[in-house]
């Protein structure tokens, strides 16, 4: 069973929104720490949001901040990422990843492509 599974990803025009979803199995991630992370073509990878295991805490990239918005839904072991005001330059593949408290992302999901036309 795959441990995280990304959803949500699609094409939208700029100035639009999407929201993606990670899905947890297993009740133990409720405790980890949350993140998404993005790649492009031909850019490494970089960090977008995270947010802590009891949800009080959140960190953003600067180039999101204002824009995107991560929660946690732990009745569903679900992890959100709203995107709003979308920019052809968010265009990547989105992965959400989970961390031990305190420690490093070590699992990650397989992605979900977002595309964001000009």
């Amino acid at each position: 069973q795959v441990p995280l599974v990304e959803s949500g990803g699609g094409l939208v025009q700029a100035g639009g929104s999407l929201r993606l979803s990670c899905a947890a199995s297993g009740r133990m991630f409720m405790a980890y720490t949350m993140g998404w992370f993005r790649q492009a073509p031909g850019k490494e990878r970089e960090f977008v949001a995270a947010i802590t295991g009891s949800g009080g805490s959140t960190n953003y990239a600067d180039s999101v901040k204002a824009r995107f918005t991560i929660s946690r839904d732990t009745a569903k072991n679900t992890v959100y990422l709203q995107m709003n005001s979308l920019k052809p330059e968010d265009t990547a593949v989105y992965t959400c990843a989970a961390a031990r408290p305190g420690g490093q992302y070590n699992i990650w999901g397989q992605g979900t492509q977002v595309t964001v036309s000009s």
